[in-house]
């Protein structure tokens, strides 16, 4: 069984890891629309989604679950071509998730020993690939700390430090969840529905109240975790009868998401321009120099500080 579920693992991904292109899009006030979801991360959740252990359901059988996985493995990889390496960038993801769950150091010598083996000569491709599938559906960068050791570390996406594993929580990283929200509201004009971001999440094969092999039952995910770690607000749309929510960014999403970096993120992905939205873009050269003033700022506090504490001591 558990060489089957490897190889539908494998299957399925590939059939995902370098579709590009659009999924679904998201209107915008002003007429313009920006897909918050490519192919390439819809069609990889909804594949990790479908390979995941679970519990069977009553009176379903073995048999009726491999009918099932070949039948996703077989529409996932119809008419898709075949390369050599995809099988590998598969092996490294799994590895890198791995890691991330037990916090432990990546070495290019173990990843060579351990995954890429025989393909020794590819390492810089197969490193790529699978860098791009934790950066795009898993939220985490993959990032060289040491040039000279080749070591490396996983780190969230645009600086975020949200990290699920310090409040004892297991799974996949969630951190593509929570940029994908944050999208949301920002391009909706900072405010966005409760339907709204349900409209988008649908796409991704998220729904309330049904549990995900990543992101786990995403309405508690973001109307109570990442409203109690300040990331989210949530609250009721005034005058609303009957009443509606919506989502607005929380004290520490102003704190550590930059707007400029949340847009580039998805324009970089559909090969678009920040430029191309520019009410969103001018709000986002704002907040850049409003944040380069406050870290300024912050400098200034620190250097007189230290001025003062030095002509303490003479």
């Amino acid at each position: 069984e558990g060489i089957s579920r490897n190889f539908r693992f494998r299957s399925l991904i590939n059939a995902g890891m370098e579709r590009r292109g659009l999924s679904q899009e998201v209107s915008m006030s002003q007429g313009q629309e920006i897909p918050f979801c490519t192919q390439e991360q819809y069609s990889a959740h909804n594949e990790i989604t479908a390979i995941s252990p679970s519990k069977p359901d009553k009176g379903s059988s073995s048999q009726e679950k491999e009918d099932s996985s070949a039948s996703l493995s077989k529409s996932g990889t119809e008419n898709l071509p075949v390369d050599p390496l995809d099988e590998k960038v598969t092996s490294l993801v799994q590895f890198l998730l791995h890691k991330y769950q037990t916090k432990e150091p990546i070495t290019k010598a173990e990843v060579l020993d351990v995954v890429v083996k025989e393909c020794k000569d590819h390492f810089l491709e197969i490193l790529r690939r699978a860098s791009k599938h934790m950066e795009v559906v898993f939220g985490v960068d993959v990032k060289e700390v040491d040039p000279t050791r080749h070591t490396y570390a996983l780190v969230n996406k645009l600086g975020l430090t949200y990290d699920a594993r310090l409040s004892g929580e297991e799974g996949m990283p969630k951190t593509s969840l929570l940029i994908i929200v944050l999208g949301v509201i920002f391009m909706k004009g900072n405010r966005a529905t409760e339907e709204e971001i349900w409209k988008v999440l649908n796409m991704m094969d998220l729904y309330s109240g049904r549990n995900h092999f990543i992101f786990g039952e995403p309405r508690k995910f973001i109307t109570k975790d990442l409203v109690q770690e300040r990331y989210l607000e949530y609250q009721q749309v005034a005058n609303s009868d009957p009443p509606c929510y919506e989502f607005l960014w929380g004290p520490r999403a102003h704190a550590e998401a930059s707007k400029m970096k949340l847009l580039e993120f998805f324009t970089e992905i559909h090969e678009s321009d920040p430029r191309c939205f520019p009410s969103q873009y001018e709000e986002a050269l704002r907040d850049e120099a409003e944040r380069a003033q406050a870290r300024l700022a912050a400098r200034a506090s620190t250097n007189s500080q230290d001025s003062s504490e030095q002509a303490l001591k003479f």
